[in-house]
């Protein structure tokens, strides 16, 4: 890990406009033209390096920034889509076929919880939920019909952490793929070094990071994706999730500041995190030695890059929490809104948003209470007078 740089991976990449620009030149163009009808059949086939048949299936700025995305990963190569899911669900449907299981962390982002658990089935794959922390349960639920093992990095949202090499070393004994949706955690946490075979990302979160673009992208072998691209069978290319060209070149020129913006959110959230823990709140940041997966997060990490931008605070209740963030909306602390990795602070109660998919029964289970607050913080340039006026928000309403 400590060899891998991830920022420096993508700065060394170079493209050139068509004119020279310092920016890569952007295709307006769904379909392409073609000097010979053989040359055509050809790329059809996938067997004509460089040339581009139909923006669905591939365009020049897309594989700019899949190549960045692979570089950032360490993968052979990558593929972008129009949204986080429009990743995450091709590629759960070529992996697996009718009588397929997957073994599945049960602290996941809810869109993805609803796909496994409510449409999967419709097409005969069943999806056994467990506590991917514990690794002698997570065996216990593989069988023969096992394909696929599938975890976040850092949970969505109650921020438990994947022990992604053994987790990998269970999929390579059982022969199965394990999938990493690695949202949370870009620059600082590589899993394809740690044995992971496919990385998901939703490139509108912290690596776009300005919240006007909806992306996502799948990183792996050359073969993984060129099965994901083929016009026959290929669940991205079929499915049609495609990103459009414009969106792919905004996404690359954010891409060059991830490593600035990462290390702020990380700085920021160590220092709230501290601060509020020490005023006796109930926090949970990975970045805690009080956090269950500290030691474990603290040696997968890049250091440089720090533990991440996202943390959540219990407040005790549904009514409190929402009276809280109402009032730091209004106090310009941040938004209250779903999402993550923009320049201001969001903050949701996740039970009632993005996690609203998951019954309340088995939230309850896993942990995820009413008054939970999950934050993505901000860049904030005075992080101290940040955290003094969120104080004070949460003395005025009795919390502190």
């Amino acid at each position: 890990m400590n060899n891998f740089n991830p920022a420096d991976k993508i700065q060394d990449l170079q493209y050139f406009g068509e004119f020279g620009g310092v920016n890569p030149s952007i295709s307006d163009s769904s379909t392409y033209t073609f000097l010979s009808a053989k040359t055509m059949f050809d790329t059809f086939e996938g067997n004509a390096e460089g040339c581009y048949l139909y923006s669905r299936h591939s365009s020049p700025m897309n594989l700019y920034l899949g190549k960045a995305l692979a570089a950032m990963e360490g993968t052979e190569t990558a593929n972008v889509s129009a949204s986080g899911m429009g990743a995450i669900t091709p590629v759960l449907m070529q992996l697996c076929n009718a009588g397929d299981e997957i073994v599945s962390s049960r602290t996941i982002y809810g869109g993805t919880y609803a796909f496994m658990k409510n449409m999967l089935p419709n097409w005969g794959i069943k999806t056994h939920f467990v506590d991917i922390t514990k690794l002698d349960v997570v065996e216990a639920a593989i069988n023969k019909n096992t394909k696929v093992l599938y975890c976040e990095t850092v949970s969505n949202p109650l921020l438990e952490v994947a022990d992604i090499e053994s987790l990998a070393k269970i999929a390579k004994k059982h022969n199965l793929k394990l999938v990493v949706d690695n949202t949370f955690s870009p620059l600082s946490v590589a899993p394809g070094k740690l044995g992971a075979d496919v990385i998901i990302h939703s490139l509108t979160k912290f690596i776009n990071g300005s919240s006007d673009t909806v992306g996502g992208v799948v990183c792996g072998t050359q073969s993984f994706i060129d099965d994901l691209k083929n016009v026959n069978n290929g669940a991205m290319m079929l499915f049609g999730a495609t990103m459009d060209s414009f969106r792919s070149a905004s996404i690359l020129k954010n891409l060059r500041t991830l490593h600035i913006r990462m290390k702020q959110h990380s700085y920021n959230a160590m220092y709230l995190a501290t601060k509020f823990e020490n005023d006796g709140l109930k926090v949970v940041y990975p970045g805690l030695k009080s956090h269950q997966s500290h030691k474990l997060y603290n040696n997968m990490i890049n250091q440089e890059y720090g533990f991440g931008g996202m943390m959540t605070i219990d407040v005790g209740t549904l009514d409190k929490a929402n009276e809280l963030m109402e009032l730091m909306q209004n106090r310009n602390l941040g938004y209250l809104a779903v999402s993550l990795g923009f320049y201001k602070t969001l903050f949701s109660a996740p039970g009632t948003s993005t996690s609203s998919e998951i019954p309340l029964d088995e939230q309850k289970e896993m942990g995820l209470s009413d008054g939970l607050i999950r934050m993505s913080i901000g860049l904030d340039n005075d992080i101290e007078r940040t955290y003094q006026m969120m104080k004070s928000c949460m003395t005025e309403l009795g919390i502190l």
